[in-house]
């Protein structure tokens, strides 16, 4: 298609409005609703200029962007009234049209008055696609906006000209992390870092945070298990002429047999009080009588009629309520639902402890006295208090230092073997992994005890990196031994690139003379001297499949990783060796060993 061409079906297309709007849903994972949606355009289907790249580049070029843009929003208004779709309605602006001598100020107010959308429903996402240089222009633009109750949101964080410059300068209502961050983030710890670094400048900025362009269930589980709130991609749903409107339908259920392995207990079962609920019509003087009979009842949850919680009632809230003057008269035969919040925290029962402590940390809006709802399938079960879900963590807190090695932080021993027995009781298949470091004790005795440790912490580190923190787990035996549980089929891969990160991390460790030799001169067991390879890790792995697990106990499953290390060790320099636990041999061996000891 000429330049000619582009040019000619743009101008069609907007003298035409021959534009469609297309609607994805952000999820509130707190309180499993739809926070809102974001609108998408698309070209005509039979154009060339279809794809939104290639539309909204040609009308940069041609100077008709703010013109585009308008065209957008006009759209993407029209059809969210149409279809008269409830919370926020995000619409993508550029920084650099709002900078444009032609950008008619006021059309978009206009736009939603015509429409019937209120602006403290809207919101304002700034795109970022070229540079942005004047800040103090952007700046008096985008306060207009919230002058007239837009909220604003930073598309793309992470991947704009200047967006942390932006989020500095603007402090957006919300900013939302590039999908190059979300990317396989349960396999890279590079970027869980720069996720969980994002998250702490929002809480300091007091930004809500949108996790975009999720694909994947395990990219879902991590970014739940760091606390992220909002979420939105092809997972749950696909950008949409006619979105859902029920967020239940659109999340993922959870597997509680894929708990992370480092945590106690499988669901909140310790935290649920079993209090009845009400159904949105019951009238409010029934529900203060509730509160009235029952001193120690804090809050009441209620429901629809399939039993699916829709709103809470705090005591406290409907107490402020009911003290203004005629407000008992007013409110006492209408039904709750008029005084009822819809923002509450619902959780799943399947839900670790973990997972809801950093939702309730993650929300602004909860308080320690405001109980959460417990869910089993999205069917209310009953309520928790965020009091006990305090102290529930500052007792795991507690027993995780007692029982973590001093050096590294890392599980000890009575987690390890926590560890194992979880792994066997749903019967998962996995990879037990016990990795040793060659030639440690003559480097420790030739490089001293601190730089020792330094390995140790390195190797730590590199651990780490290779795992998927919702699934797997990594563990410190003592002294340079470790037990690493990978879930992923990927295993060995990770291993690979294991032993090859350990190495390369480790060249600074040396001194000049050793590295260029490849080798070390110290001590060995017996008092002599002998040349040693630089460090290296050997692996031993049990391949433990889900049929087995009734037939182990954890001890057994050590003592065969025990002997898989053994093998590996056996191997000069870097080495895997595995333990297929379908092998009819393996078992045989492990009761002979088991026996003779």
């Amino acid at each position: 298609m000429t330049v000619t061409e582009q040019l000619s079906a743009l101008s069609s297309i907007l003298t035409h409005s021959d534009l469609h709007s297309l609607f994805q849903p952000i999820v509130s994972l707190s309180d499993r609703r739809i926070l809102g949606y974001e609108a998408l355009t698309r070209g005509p289907s039979n154009s060339a200029l279809h794809s939104p790249v290639s539309l909204f580049a040609v009308a940069r070029q041609a100077g008709r962007l703010s013109e585009l843009e308008l065209a957008c929003r006009e759209s993407a208004c029209r059809r969210f009234s149409q279809q008269k779709l409830e919370g926020k309605l995000f619409l993508n602006i550029s920084p650099e049209s709002l900078l444009e001598a032609s950008h008619p100020p006021g059309r978009t107010l206009q736009l939603l008055q015509r429409y019937g959308i209120p602006p403290n429903q809207v919101v304002i996402e700034l795109t970022e696609q070229t540079p942005t240089d004047d800040f103090g222009l952007l700046y008096n633009a985008l306060h207009h906006y919230r002058d007239m109750g837009f909220s604003i949101a930073l598309d793309d964080l992470g991947a704009g000209y200047s967006s942390l410059r932006l989020w500095s300068e603007l402090r957006p209502d919300y900013v939302k992390i590039d999908r190059h961050f979300i990317d396989g983030i349960h396999q890279d710890a590079v970027k869980r870092e720069f996720v969980g670094s994002m998250l702490q400048i929002a809480k300091a900025s007091r930004a809500l945070v949108i996790a975009e362009g999720i694909e994947l269930q395990e990219e879902l589980s991590v970014l739940i298990d760091m606390g992220v709130e909002l979420v939105q991609g092809y997972l749950l749903c696909r950008p949409q002429e006619t979105p859902p409107r029920d967020a239940r339908a659109l999340l993922p259920k959870i597997d509680p047999a894929a708990a992370t392995l480092t945590e106690e207990g499988s669901d909140l079962t310790a935290l649920l009080n079993e209090l009845p609920a009400v159904i949105q019509t019951t009238p409010t003087a029934t529900v203060l009588e509730a509160f009235r009979k029952q001193a120690n009842l804090n809050s009441l949850a209620v429901l629809d009629e399939q039993q699916q919680p829709i709103g809470i009632v705090h005591r406290h809230s409907l107490s402020d309520v009911l003290l203004q003057p005629f407000a008992t008269e007013l409110y006492a035969r209408k039904p709750i639902s008029r005084l009822m919040s819809d923002d509450f925290l619902a959780v799943e029962l399947s839900q670790s402890l973990q997972q809801v402590s950093r939702l309730i940390t993650s929300r602004a809006r909860q308080r320690i006295e405001e109980d959460f709802i417990i869910m089993h399938n999205g069917v209310y079960l009953g309520l928790g208090r965020v009091i006990d879900v305090l102290k529930l963590i500052t007792e795991l807190k507690i027993q995780q230092a007692r029982y973590a090695n001093p050096l590294t932080l890392l599980p000890g021993n009575v987690p390890i073997q926590q560890c194992l027995t979880r792994l066997l009781q749903p019967g998962r298949e996995s990879m037990i992994c016990y990795v040793d470091i060659d030639s440690f004790k003559p480097f420790n005795d030739l490089y001293g005890y601190g730089r020792g440790d330094e390995v140790l912490l390195c190797l730590a580190q590199c651990l780490n990196d290779r795992i998927d923190p919702s699934r797997d787990f990594v563990g410190h035996i003592g002294g340079d031994d470790f037990l690493m549980v990978l879930s992923s089929e990927d295993w060995r891969k990770r291993l690979n690139l294991l032993l090859e990160d350990f190495q390369n991390q480790c060249r600074r460790f040396y001194r000049a003379e050793h590295l260029e030799a490849g080798c070390f001169i110290a001590l060995n067991r017996q008092g002599q001297r002998q040349e040693f390879a630089l460090l290296s890790l050997s692996i031993g792995v049990v391949h433990l499949h889900a049929q087995v697990c009734s037939t182990l106990d954890a001890s057994q499953l050590a003592e065969l990783a025990s002997q898989a290390k053994h093998h590996a060790k056996e191997v000069i320099g870097a080495s895997i060796h595995v333990i297929d636990t379908l092998e009819a041999d393996v078992m045989a061996a492990l009761n002979q060993a088991i026996s003779a000891s």
